[in-house]
Parts: structure tokens; sequence; C-alpha cells
């Protein structure tokens, strides 16, 4: 047997052990070893001199030294602690009330809670198991059928895995040695854009079919407004905006209200706050563009104090001639329909690539120099003017029910919402490395934590524990398919898959379509992190040859692979469910509410290839390329 065929054996041998229940990281490691040793395999030497010990060193010496893992076990600690702490609980409820009006209230409050508790844990299994015991029997008690109930919790609790801070992506990115920070930010607009089909998914079931989700009856409907809101609004104003401000400024008439209906300076002070947040909020995100946009790439333009053609004619005159004595201009026309030959020993590309965590120096620079997009007084200037114009009509409106509600949002989800986008946000803006920010998250989470004075010793060792639990998974992951891919690499696996795709002469339209479709359907039996570390090296050597850009079909990998939650008979998703289900609900009945999203991952994919600036405009927005 040759070689390249003893690697495809290879190759088809982990996905059947695999199957069978073995664990993926030392039946990687067993099999690296076992072809690795036929591979190197000299009978003039003793079994001792293999080379595959070596290369066993080798490889997880390059997994400890990778420094894009180090932000893992930090946001996984981030995660634990606030799955923990218990914080989820009051933001269901406020978020409840908030769309109680909306067609499937309760499923669309429990889509917009996993995608958000998703976004600050990253954490599928605990996300899907949380919102199962919060929102699964408030669900099946209001009449809900079980697969609306079961599909939106399960599909919704996978998207943690998909919009950044994530910890798919950080393996991703260590894998395919990309930037993480150009892959957060690709992954942000899909992410949102699959939550939002999710949810025109839901609202047009419940539409079509109102039966799938009755209205909530009457009494449910009705927020509980307390004795001095009410008191406010009966003697100030019916609007809570002016009657927190008329208190404020006149609060001779709270002198006489009676005891349960009073409110102290420091109360009222605390209503203005209240009313003052959606102002400030969107203020402080205008101010934000508004800064980085033209005042901060004015300052590195300034910095840079190049002009743009002296730029071009720079990078023109240095692409032109070679670097060194002795080096060729690089001939980039002899690459464009050729794909060279992976060497004998080729490195593997996740580890030995040393992934930047942080924007590319040139990226920015590029982006400083060319200056803030086309036209973008004039649309920021309109999107300012229709904020405005929508919190006009927000301030117009609020009574005291939605004064409530906007109370119970800011006390619920506010800490957490701020926690999580500034993380995401000095990831993004290049301030900090994602190792960084997952530092300060992971701060921040035990903070929010203490507060809510939901977090004791029991609890945090619980975290902890399952932190490392999950980060030496990864660990050895890393380690076992550091030397599997290394060995499959050798034996000529990755050299005959290469020259069979090429031999096939496909367009980069089906090439991607293949590539797609293979990742989809691993999906039904394999898990998202033996399809990364395994299979997904396998094509990334092909896409120069395609001419497609790595950032584009990562994020369809990262889309594609919700299936590998959602897809039978190995969706994860659904066993975590079925675990905290009242005993009614059935594995049957949790795949069947679960089959539809899989089909609206596939029409997000189609969105993003017919529209790749859904994908590439953000990254390009802010780091240039």
């Amino acid at each position: 047997m040759s070689d390249p065929i003893l690697g495809l054996v290879m190759l088809s041998l982990i996905i059947v052990v695999i199957m069978l229940g073995f664990p993926t990281a030392f039946t990687l490691m067993g099999l690296g070893m076992m072809f690795g040793f036929a591979a190197f395999y000299d009978p003039s030497q003793s079994w001792t001199a293999n080379k595959v010990f070596t290369l066993m060193v080798q490889r997880t010496f390059g997994g400890m030294t990778n420094d894009v893992l180090l932000s893992i076990p930090l946001f996984v600690l981030m995660g634990y602690v606030m799955e923990r702490g218990a914080l989820v609980d009051k933001m269901f409820y406020s978020i409840q009330l908030a769309f109680r009006r909306l067609p499937a209230s309760l499923a669309v409050a429990t889509l917009i809670v996993c995608t958000f508790w998703g976004i600050a844990s990253g954490l599928v299994g605990a996300v899907v198991v949380l919102m199962g015991v919060i929102a699964m029997k408030p669900m099946l008690n209001a009449g809900y059928d079980t697969r609306l109930a079961a599909g939106v919790i399960t599909a919704g609790g996978t998207l943690g895995i998909l919009i950044p801070p994530s910890v798919m992506i950080i393996v991703y990115a260590a894998v395919a040695g990309q930037s993480v920070v150009k892959l957060y930010a690709a992954a942000m607009i899909p992410g949102f854009f699959l939550a939002f089909l999710y949810l025109v998914y839901i609202i047009g079931w419940a539409l079509i079919n109102p039966k799938v989700a009755p209205k909530l009856p009457p009494e449910q409907l009705i927020v509980p407004v307390p004795a001095p809101i009410h008191f406010l609004r009966e003697h100030y104003s019916s609007n809570m905006l002016l009657a927190t401000f008329k208190a404020l400024f006149s609060p001779g008439k709270l002198l006489n209200a009676p005891l349960d209906a009073r409110l102290s300076f420091g109360k009222i002070f605390k209503n203005v706050l209240a009313v003052l947040t959606p102002l400030m909020l969107v203020a402080i995100t205008m101010w934000g563009v508004w800064w980085y946009v033209i005042i901060h790439q004015q300052n590195e333009r300034d910095a840079l104090n190049v002009p743009v053609v002296t730029q071009v004619a720079q990078a023109t005159t240095s692409a032109a001639e070679p670097v060194e004595e002795g080096l060729a201009p690089l001939d980039v026309t002899s690459n464009t329909n050729k794909l060279k030959e992976p060497e004998a020993d080729t490195p593997l590309v996740a580890l030995d690539a040393a992934a930047g965590d942080a924007p590319l120096a040139e990226g920015a620079a590029a982006e400083a120099a060319a200056g803030p997009p086309e036209n973008f007084e004039l649309y920021f200037g309109l999107t300012c003017i229709l904020f405005g114009l929508l919190l006009i009509y927000y301030y117009i409106k609020l009574d005291e029910e939605q004064f409530e509600i906007l109370k119970l949002l800011i006390e619920s989800v506010m800490p957490l919402g701020v926690l999580t986008l500034l993380v995401l946000a000095v990831i993004l803006l290049g301030i900090t490395t994602a190792t960084e920010s997952a530092a300060v998250g992971a701060l921040g989470a035990f903070i929010l934590a203490y507060q809510a004075g939901t977090l004791n010793f029991d609890r945090t060792k619980q975290a902890v524990f399952l932190t490392a639990k999950t980060t030496s998974m990864v660990c050895w992951l890393f380690v076992g398919s550091a030397l599997f891919s290394a060995v499959f690499t050798i034996l000529g696996g990755q050299s005959i898959i290469e020259k069979w795709v090429l031999m096939l002469d496909l367009t980069p339209l089906q090439f991607m379509l293949l590539s797609q479709a293979i990742i989809f359907f691993l999906g039904w039996p394999l898990e998202w992190t033996e399809i990364i570390v395994i299979f997904v090296p396998i094509f990334l050597p092909l896409l120069a040859h395609f001419n497609i850009d790595p950032l584009l079909w990562g994020t369809l990998v990262f889309v594609n692979l919700q299936a590998a939650f959602l897809s039978p008979p190995v969706a994860m998703s659904a066993f975590y469910l079925k675990g905290v289900s009242p005993p009614g609900v059935t594995l049957n009945q949790i795949f069947a509410g679960m089959m539809p999203y899989m089909f609206i991952v596939i029409a997000c994919m189609v969105f993003m290839y017919a529209w790749p600036g859904m994908t590439l405009w953000f990254p390009k927005f802010l780091y240039g390329g």
C-alpha cells in the first residue's frame, strides 16, 4: 500500500473511530503515532529512533507556545462565571415583557436571550441547558408547540459559538493561521443576520399557524407598576420623561405622598438616569463611530505624514525590485493557475503560523491613509436623523408600563451588555489583544456576579473546574490534530486530495459548494471541533488556487458548523435540552423542531455568498485591505 493511500485510510479510520465513541483527542494522537511510526519506519535503526517521537514532541511544544490559545480559558471562564452566577433569569423576564405583544412573544424573548447570552458566554451547552430550564416549561405551559419551543432553544443556543467573542473562531484562527480580530469582524454581521432569519421564521410560523404559539392571557400582558411610578404619573405627567424631570426639580408633591409611594432624591435621580439611558447609548455610539472614522483615522494619517501617492509608489518600487541581493522579483503570474505541491514535512498551519492577535499594521495604515469611506458624512448624518426621530417617538410614547420595562431592562441587560460590548470593542479596534480582552471580560464577569450576590465559593469552584475541563479538551485536541495533520501530510494524503480536486477542474463556485457541502454533511456525525482541527486544514491550501477570500470561506464555515449542533444523530444541543426538559418531551420532537433551522442556515450561506460584502465589509472598514 502506497503512502498516499495509507493517508486516506488514516483519514477514513478517524471518522469511523470517532463515530464509535472514542475520545477525539486521544484517537487523533493514537492514529497519528501508529501511522507515523509506519511512515518513518527504518528497519536498519532501532524502533526507539523512529522520528515520530520527535514529531510528537515538536507538535506538542508548538501547541503550548501558540499565544492565540491563551484567550480560550479566559473566555470560557467568563462564560461559566456568568452561567453559574445565574444572571439570566431577570433578563428573560424583562425581555419577555418588552416583546409581550408580538406573536410568539415567549419564543421571541427566548431567541433574543439565547443570542445575547450566547455572545456573553460563548458556551453552547451552558446556554441550551440554562434556557431549557428557564424558558421551556413556560412556553409549554402557555400552549406552545413542543417543536417550536425546542427549536428556538436549540437553534438560539448555538449562536453563541458563531457571534464573537467565540471559542470556535479562536480555534479556527489558530488552525488557519489568520487574525482573530479580522475573523471576529467578518463573523459579526452574518451572525446577527442568522439570528434575524431565525426571528423571521418564528414570527412567520406563529402568524401562519397561531395554534403553535397561542396569545398570552391578558393578565400576563400587564406590567406590574410600583406605587411610586403611579404617583408620578397621576401628579406630574402621563409622560414619564416629563414626570421624572418635574419630580426632580419640584419634589414638593412627593412629601405629601403615601408612604408606599414616596421617592427619595436618590430614587428620583435613578429614574432620570433610566429615562435618559437610551439617549446616552445612542449618543455614545454615534460619537464612537465618528471618532473612529474621522478623528482617529485623521490622527493616524497625521502620524504617518506620508502622502497616499508616495506610499503607492514606494509599494510598487519595493514589489518590483529584489529586497536582497540574489532574490528575484516575485512572479505573481506563475502561481495563478497552478497550486504548489506541499513538501514532505510541511509544518502544520495551525501551530507554526503564529496567527496574529491584533489587526495587521499594514491594513490599519492603508485604511488610515485612505481616509473615511466615500459619502460617510451624508450617510452618518441621515443615520443620526433617523435615530433622532425614533428617540422622539419613543419619548412621546413613554408611559408608566414602558418606563418600568425600561428600568428592568437596564438592571438586567445593561451591565452584561456593556461588559460584552466593551470586550468586543477593544478587540475590534485593536486597543487590546484578544487575550487581554478575555482577561478583562473574566474579571468583569466576577464583578457582576459578585454584585448580584449570586456567586459563592461553591459556584466559583464549579466555574473554575469546568473551565479547566473545557480548556484541557481543546488543548489535547490541538496536540492530537497537530500530530495527525503532520503525519497525514507526510504520507501524501494532502497532496492526493489536492490533485483530485484540481483534476475535477472546478470553478470557484463549484469548489465553494463542494467544500461547504462536505463540511455540512460531516456535521451530521461529527462535532465542530473535529471538523475544524481535522478537515478544515485539508481545504485551506486550495483557497489561493480558486482565488477565494479566506475570510469569506472561513465565515461560511462558521455558519455552516451551526449544523453540527442542529443535525442528528450527534446533535449535542438536542441531548442538552432533553436532559432538562419535562418528561413528556421526546428526542424526536426536539429533532423535528431543530430541522427547519438547518435550512435557514443554508439560506444564510446563500445570502453570504451572493453578497460577500455582508462578510467582508466590516473587516475592510476597520482594518482596510
